[in-house]
């Protein structure tokens, strides 16, 4: 199977990932070899960008901004309607691709690629709405306006757990406000990154814009190129905390811009109240989905003790009957971890909650076997912690589970607010008021706060992003699109006087 797709989606034993106005069919940054975290083997390597690679690409990226800004709105989202049309008719292969290269289950691979899609959807539609404001003046025959501005060419440097998802998100919203994107994507997923680039580029190019799509595949020596560029107005990064900080401080000395989507760590709050089955639907999906690495992942379960005992004995006998294996197989519900590195973070994590107080209620095993040879798959692991334990405050990107007991929604709502990190939580209750105190100013601090619902899954209809060392950026829907334009402010006079501003008389 692995094979078929790849040859469906057009990708050679070895390809170029580096795009410019055209491909540079013999980069020179070596090769990076793409790995199966279900098998442990490869299934296709890339060539990368040297550095000279790169200012060739950032330079075709800007020269075509500069024709691209041109272009009519609406007619910039002609090509994002033509580029979503041909993901469509790839959707099944390149969600395979996806679970093959990510390790996420089949289920979410299409749904990633269908968030594409419904990206792009929006974007058209915000094509005909990039709206500025008229503002009355205190000068007679005078009027104020807002208008929006084309950036430049931006840059989106992406994580793996995404690999498709978070650079659309950034792509079809820049491209039709009038930006191109160059994309430095994860060195975990390239293959994703070549071929969407591809379909983007055959779209654009049928539009007469070859380069809004620019693609460098190469190590963070390209991303730290990226954040020093100042050909690059805007820089959006996905990522750890510790690397966002650097790209905030390498773009801010050259005051750039960036779009920050950082470290999560997230909750749901369970009342005594709450409907039970569904916050244990909302919980399992949360906590073991993409294997725990997701931004969004569940990973403290803050429970009201009167039902937290039967909570946590529900989700332990759920744990029970997950199927972990092959992501593309049928009723697979956890795949592998992304490589090693993660499944060493995760025992080293679990080690350290045990040592802070932890009991570990279930899961957490590496699995061994024919089918589990990669060395990638592990058990979900529910933990149970006192709410001070240092390690709450930690973001593991694993399936591992705290739980959590709290004593009332006061309670509940300091345990949420106590970690550094502020992307995503929810809170399942049947009383009105406790709802709305968790979504009120002295509620969750997060940037996702939802009511009997999970904190994973978000819509491309609302912004993304959250609070504190998640970064503070906002991508996706809403007016996210704002921060790929420039505001211009127009004070324009119709009249034949030169009235001043609050009333200075001059002269």
């Amino acid at each position: 199977m692995v094979h078929e797709v790849l040859k469906r989606l057009g990708l050679t034993e070895v390809s170029s990932g580096v795009h410019g106005k055209t491909w540079i069919e013999k980069p020179q940054g070596g090769e990076l070899v793409s790995l199966d975290p279900t098998t442990g083997d490869a299934i296709g390597r890339v060539l990368q960008a040297s550095e000279q690679d790169y200012d060739r690409v950032v330079s075709e990226a800007h020269e075509t901004f500069l024709a691209w800004r041109e272009v009519p709105a609406p007619v910039r989202g002609q090509a994002v309607r033509r580029f979503a049309d041909l993901v469509r008719e790839k959707k099944e292969d390149l969600g395979a691709l996806v679970s093959l290269e990510m390790g996420k289950i089949l289920s979410e691979g299409k749904g990633e690629i269908q968030e594409v899609i419904d990206i792009c959807d929006f974007a058209v539609g915000l094509s005909r709405q990039l709206y500025g404001l008229t503002m009355p003046s205190e000068r007679p025959g005078h009027r104020i306006q807002e208008q929006w501005h084309p950036l430049g060419a931006v840059a989106a440097i992406t994580a793996f757990n995404f690999p498709a998802a978070v650079w659309a998100w950034n792509f079809a919203l820049a491209a039709v406000c009038g930006d191109s994107v160059v994309w430095k994507p994860s060195e975990l997923t390239p293959l994703t990154a070549v071929v969407l680039t591809r379909i983007a580029d055959s779209a654009f190019r049928e539009a007469g814009f070859p380069g809004v799509a620019t693609l460098v595949v190469g190590t963070g020596v390209m991303g730290e190129k990226i954040t020093k560029d100042r050909r690059i107005p805007l820089v959006s990064f996905t990522g750890s905390t510790a690397v966002g900080k650097k790209v905030a401080a390498n773009v801010s000395a050259r005051f750039g811009r960036t779009l920050l989507e950082l470290g999560g760590n997230n909750a749901t709050i369970v009342m005594a109240d709450a409907n039970l089955d569904l916050a244990l639907r909302a919980a399992l999906f949360g906590a073991v989905g993409t294997t725990g690495q997701r931004c969004t992942t569940l990973r403290r379960l803050i429970v009201e003790r009167p039902v937290s005992p039967k909570l946590t004995e529900k989700l332990v006998s759920a744990y029970r009957s997950i199927k972990i294996g092959d992501p593309l197989a049928p009723g697979t519900l956890v795949g592998p971890l992304v490589n090693k590195a993660a499944v060493d973070g995760m025992q080293r994590a679990l080690e350290t909650a045990r040592k802070q107080g932890g009991e570990v209620l279930i899961g957490g095993k590496v699995l061994s076997g024919a089918a589990h040879r990669s060395g990638c798959f592990v058990e979900p692991a529910i933990v149970k912690v006192p709410g001070d334990a240092p390690i709450v405050r930690e973001e593991t990107f694993a399936p591992i589970l705290y739980v959590i007991e709290a004593r009332d929604l006061e309670d509940a709502l300091r345990l949420n607010n106590s970690v550094p990190q502020g992307l995503s939580s929810s809170i399942f209750t049947t009383s009105q008021k406790s709802a709305e105190v968790f979504l009120s100013a002295r509620g969750s601090d997060c940037g996702l706060a939802n009511v009997n619902v999970g904190t994973s899954g978000a819509e491309i209809g609302g912004a993304f992003g959250g609070e504190k060392e998640t970064g503070g950026g906002r991508e996706s829907g809403s007016d996210s699109w704002k921060q790929y334009m420039r505001r211009q402010t127009n004070t324009i006079n119709w009249s034949d006087d030169m009235p001043l501003a609050q009333g200075i008389a001059f002269g």
